[in-house]
């Protein structure tokens, strides 16, 4: 179940884990309510070099990795079976001022629904999303329930763990959740300023 805190500016609401949890959630907050804009925020996996433990990514393009289908000649995405989408773009201006606010890097951040955990599975990722720099697993269904909306989205993530052979020992959960609050503060006055054109 969806838990929330609201403040005068900001909405804060934890939806769960995974894509369809993510999706609900957001969905239900945004029923009758109109917001400017949804924030997926959180912890993920990144894809090393270019994002390495505790640093923070903001997403320039939201993109769901395993909606499609596995055929004898490799991965299809939906669109290529004729439907849907796969990737939401958040405002570029935003993601530009946020990435300076911060220090944060700039990417694709994945969207799965059964996290990487082999160096196989990471070097496929990579193959098929050359500008993937994060996975997690929230951020595509927050932005198909923001969209359906007609709320733009974004999304930032810590980094907690390389995308990679699941190695429990070497994730750094506190200090990626140390670098997501201290970015969060960065990120309010961006936030509180930004007015989609």
């Amino acid at each position: 179940m969806a838990r929330a805190l609201t403040g005068d500016r900001f909405t804060v609401l934890a939806v769960g884990v995974g894509p369809a949890a993510a999706a609900a959630g957001t969905a239900t907050a945004l029923a009758g309510t109109r917001y400017d804009l949804v924030v997926s925020a959180g912890i993920g996996g990144g894809f090393q070099p270019g994002a390495p433990v505790g640093s923070l990514v903001v997403a320039d393009e939201i993109t769901v990795a395993d909606l499609g289908a596995e055929t004898a000649d490799g991965f299809l995405p939906v669109t290529e079976l004729g439907f849907g989408t796969v990737t939401h773009r958040p405002p570029a201006a935003l993601v530009r001022a946020l990435a300076t606010a911060t220090g944060a890097r700039t990417g694709t951040v994945l969207t799965v629904s059964t996290v990487t955990g082999t160096a196989a599975r990471a070097a496929e990722l990579r193959a098929r999303h050359p500008g993937a720099l994060a996975e997690a697993m929230e951020g595509f269904g927050v932005a198909e329930a923001a969209v359906a909306h007609g709320v733009p989205v974004l999304e930032l993530r810590a980094v907690s763990n390389p995308v990679g052979p699941r190695d429990r020992a070497a994730w750094r959960i506190g200090d990626a959740l140390a670098a997501l609050t201290e970015g969060f503060g960065k990120c309010a006055p961006v936030l509180e300023s930004w007015k989609q054109a």
